[in-house]
């Protein structure tokens, strides 16, 4: 009688581990499944194509890692990924295999968490593909149902040039520097707890770019990766912003590099392409609040020729659409930056979005 009962408590043993490994086992959660907001695209393998600054997604899983398969394109040296997790941001991650490659994130506690992967470059740097997510309940993660922003805009709305804690400044690539997740965009949002999405190119403008007659911004923001020769057309009815925030003008006032031959800066046409740009804006939106921001990084005179451009703007549109929501302005103060190449640092970023986000607040309200 005594062997019977061992050998019923080791059945039972073997059947409770057994469950319990089950209940552990790793499931995969495909590119294609994940619940991005920003600029993405599905590839052909399935994978999920991240695009603009700060594309990310969401998922849970269950124990102490998950592992993510990503790859960068062919073309590409090396990209950054950044992530929280469980509400607490961690760290870059640098992305170099042409193949789907093991990054293995590690929690401190065998339990459920929340993960948000980002997108630490913008759109031009390259793409980031991400093919699979393998963790043992692994579930994607909607984003919430609070109102969406979009950010308009240059390299400092890209978080360009900001984060020199792994690589410093006049070291590396342009992208080595990169922290879309710290820009004051997505900052904003964060403290709002509003969802947003980045467009926003380095060196661009409304007219002219920083070094070159371009294509500008409104020549490449309807295509998905933002370049002008670009096959793919972006569908905005995925996200119905209801605050277009535009950040334009610094690279029009710019001198370039001081060697290309510049004309100099023309009021008239940055004014007249601004006003197209937004009818533009306003035709993906109708309902959305256009806010027009300026230059943190322009002082002297040139901040009184942009903020005098930036009123002409507003007012001309304001005529054009009298029943719409007026255009709203709003302007930085001026600031020394402390990131690369006159760009604003990650701490930088901290002060533009305490700034702009009592505002925001009021349009969201």
């Amino acid at each position: 009688m005594r062997n019977v009962s061992i050998l019923f408590f080791c059945i039972c043993l073997l059947n409770c581990s057994s469950s319990h490994q089950t209940q552990r086992t790793s499931s995969t959660l495909l590119g294609k499944d994940l619940l991005t907001y920003g600029r993405y695209a599905i590839a052909n393998d399935q994978s999920l194509e991240l695009i603009s600054s700060a594309v990310h997604f969401g998922f849970s899983f269950t124990g102490k890692q998950c592992v993510l398969y990503v790859s960068v394109p062919e073309w590409l040296d090396h990209n950054y990924l950044q992530y929280e997790l469980d509400g607490v941001y961690q760290k870059r991650i640098r992305i170099s295999g042409k193949s789907a490659q093991p990054i293995t994130l590690n929690a401190l506690t065998d339990s459920k968490h929340e993960v948000w992967i980002y997108k630490a470059t913008e759109a031009h740097t390259g793409a980031i593909y991400v093919h699979r997510v393998e963790a043992a309940n692994v579930h994607a993660i909607p984003n919430s149902t609070a109102p969406p922003i979009e950010f308009i805009g240059n390299s400092i709305t890209c978080g360009a040039a900001a984060d020199t804690t792994e690589v410093r400044c006049g070291a590396g690539v342009y992208h080595d520097q990169h922290n879309a997740y710290y820009a004051y965009g997505p900052r904003v949002a964060r403290n709002l707890r509003l969802n947003f999405l980045m467009s926003s190119v380095s060196g661009i403008g409304i007219y002219r770019n920083w070094n070159s007659d371009g294509p500008a911004m409104p020549q490449v923001y309807e295509k998905t990766d933002f370049q002008e020769s670009g096959t793919r057309n972006w569908d905005f009815s995925l996200y119905r912003p209801k605050v277009v925030s535009i950040a334009l003008g610094t690279n029009d006032l710019s001198n370039g590099d001081g060697k290309k031959p510049r004309l100099a800066f023309d009021s008239s046409r940055y004014v007249n392409e601004y006003i197209k740009f937004i009818k533009l804006v306003k035709s993906k939106y109708p309902d959305a609040q256009i806010l027009l921001l300026n230059s943190p990084m322009i002082n002297g005179p040139r901040r009184t020729v942009l903020h005098n451009c930036i009123e002409a703007v507003q007012h001309s549109v304001d005529n054009s659409f009298p029943t719409d929501k007026h255009v709203q302005v709003f302007y930085f103060n001026p600031m020394i930056a402390g990131g690369c190449t006159g760009h604003p640092s990650v701490k930088d970023h901290e002060v533009l979005a305490e700034e702009l986000a009592p505002f925001i607040k009021k349009l969201i309200d």
